[in-house]
């Protein structure tokens, strides 16, 4: 069974991932504009520190053995998580919107900070 405060690290940890795949498929259309010199190094920076912060949750939650086994889409509207706990299988639903603007939210907290 997953408690409040390993919810919330899990919750972090997916908009981070899901922050990172995004910037990744974008990544591939950035390459292709004429202004590429520049948007590519913030690109980089930026996806270097998402990866780093997406690494130490997924550490934190593995050294309290619970992990991220699937991703589901439902519909348009929902997506499913299967999280392995050390006890048993836990599914999370998640409405696709509010993810979206979540990690929104955290990609422009990100570039207000500045980038190393």
């Amino acid at each position: 069974m997953i408690n409040s405060e390993q919810r919330q690290l899990l919750h972090q940890f997916l908009l981070l991932d899901l922050a990172v795949r995004s910037l990744q498929q974008d990544y591939k259309t950035i390459e292709h504009l004429k202004m590429k010199t520049v948007y590519l190094p913030l690109l980089d920076s930026l996806l270097k520190d998402l990866r780093k912060d997406s690494f130490s949750l997924k550490r934190q939650l593995a050294s309290q053995q619970i992990r991220v086994v699937g991703w589901h889409r439902i519909n348009e509207y929902f997506s499913d998580i299967q999280v392995a706990t050390a006890g048993n299988d836990e599914w999370l639903r998640y409405a696709n919107q509010a993810l979206k603007t979540e990690v929104e939210q955290l990609l422009f907290s990100h570039i207000k900070k500045p980038l190393t």
